[in-house]
């Protein structure tokens, strides 16, 4: 990965395989200016090719994960303005909150959500496009698009079904309802619930960099294969099972896993 040109209120570090993204505009809850959005997007992209990032750890700086979008940034606020024209919403949307859900959803390389504070509409579908949550005691995870009058986006519409289910995804987006602490993990928004900033820290740390040891192309296949699981039906899912294992077997990892296996060790894979 070649080193990123700074991107104010973004602070981006690889090192030991990780990707470290840190939302950094504490003063403003971490809510996202464009430049934050669109430095963001291409840091996945290009960390989608980087053989040297291995795992995707995002959290924020403060006592806040990312309040949204910026509003004084989103094309919305324009609306009602004269020469306002409603289609430059949806491709604001397109190249923007979309393009950095999409980047996450579909990158074949582990992501952690570190979520250290409040984590507000896109700054909430931001964490829970990622593989594993991470949250502690006062996390919240909140929705606002009724009191603006919004529709649900930055794909909340298709993650939070998929995760809490269609019943409890209508109160959070419809109503605009708050999870707490542990009820992320009891609803199954979050991975794991830690005691407090400190402890969720060290703990996506150590996730994050037993991820980066893992055997990488495998699992970005697995991911792939659990993320289309509800566009696919049984037998779909099975003969893609069926090409992605057939191209692990082309992994040197394998052979490393089933070496270690063998002589009782632990494995040292390469990610290759």
């Amino acid at each position: 990965m070649t080193t990123p040109a700074r991107t104010p209120g973004l602070t981006v570090d690889r090192t030991d395989g990780v990707l470290r993204l840190v939302l950094d505009r504490p003063d403003a809850k971490n809510a996202l200016t464009v430049e934050m959005r669109d430095g963001l997007t291409a840091a996945i992209r290009e960390a989608r090719a980087d053989r040297e990032v291995r795992a995707v750890l995002l959290t924020g700086a403060g006592d806040a994960f990312c309040a949204g979008m910026d509003l004084s940034a989103s094309t919305v606020m324009q609306a009602g303005a004269p020469g306002f024209r409603t289609r430059q919403t949806s491709e604001a949307l397109r190249i923007g909150v979309q393009a950095f859900i999409r980047e996450l959803w579909e990158l074949d390389k582990p992501t952690i959500a570190a979520v250290n504070g409040a984590a507000v509409g896109p700054g909430a579908h931001l964490a829970l496009a990622c593989d594993f949550v991470l949250v502690h005691a006062a996390t919240k995870f909140v929705w606002t698009f009724p009191k603006w009058g919004l529709v649900v986006d930055a794909g909340g519409a298709y993650l939070l079904p998929r995760l809490v289910g269609l019943p409890r995804a209508r109160a959070l987006v419809m109503l605009g309802e708050t999870i707490v602490g542990s009820d992320a993990v009891a609803e199954g928004l979050a991975y794991r619930c830690l005691d407090d900033a400190a402890a969720l820290a060290a703990a996506a740390e150590e996730l994050a960099t037993r991820l980066a040891a893992g055997p990488t192309r495998s699992l970005g296949l697995s991911k792939r294969l659990l993320n289309a699981s509800f566009e696919s039906d049984l037998a779909s899912s099975l003969e893609l099972e069926g090409h992605f294992q057939a191209l692990a077997t082309t992994s040197p990892d394998l052979v490393e896993g089933m070496a270690a296996f063998k002589e009782r060790r632990a494995a040292e894979f390469s990610g290759d």
